[in-house]
């Protein structure tokens, strides 16, 4: 896999309004001019979830361009053409996806919903926080990966360990 231009990563949620949003919003920071991440989703919301948004603008994350959209958008002649697609919701792995052009790697790094967390402000507030912490680690793995230097097998193989290892809680690592 050669890195010279900016890999382009789709983030998959069912309504695309916090984990893959957050997700994109990770990448595009952590792999700033190696790659470049969207978000999307099956069965789009059509807004971010407040919590994500202001837990994102209040981490300082380039908030400006981030919205709830359809994967349809990811399938068209004029879309990017696509080098991974992550599903980071069960419902999105389980569901049948479009084909994506180029035949992208793809990998399902499942997290929890925050945006069904239950309890009180601070607690749901906290599960949304909690899935930033766990998809930056996973992201921060995957933007050091020796892209260049791994066939397609080995990297689908480190890419599934991804979605697979547990996440540390800060008091775990």
């Amino acid at each position: 896999m050669t890195t010279e231009k900016p890999l382009n990563v789709l983030f998959l949620c069912t309504h695309n309004s916090a984990r893959s949003v957050i997700a994109e919003a990770i990448l595009n920071r952590l792999g700033a001019g190696r790659f470049k991440a969207y978000s999307a989703g099956s069965q789009p919301s059509g807004r971010v979830h407040p919590y994500a948004r202001e837990l994102l603008e209040k981490l300082n994350y380039d908030t400006s361009s981030l919205r709830s959209k359809s994967w349809e958008e990811f399938t068209g002649p004029d879309a990017p053409d696509l080098d991974f697609v992550f599903t980071v919701c069960d419902n999105a792995a389980n569901e049948v996806c479009p084909v994506w052009p180029g035949q992208p790697i793809s990998a399902h790094w499942g997290l929890p919903d925050p945006g069904v967390a239950e309890g009180n402000e601070s607690e749901r507030r906290f599960a949304f926080a909690d899935t930033h912490r766990m998809l930056y680690q996973r992201i921060s793995i995957f933007t050091n990966l020796p892209l260049a230097s791994l066939d397609k097998l080995s990297l689908q193989k480190r890419l599934d360990e991804i979605g697979r290892a547990a996440v540390a809680a800060p008091e775990d690592a």
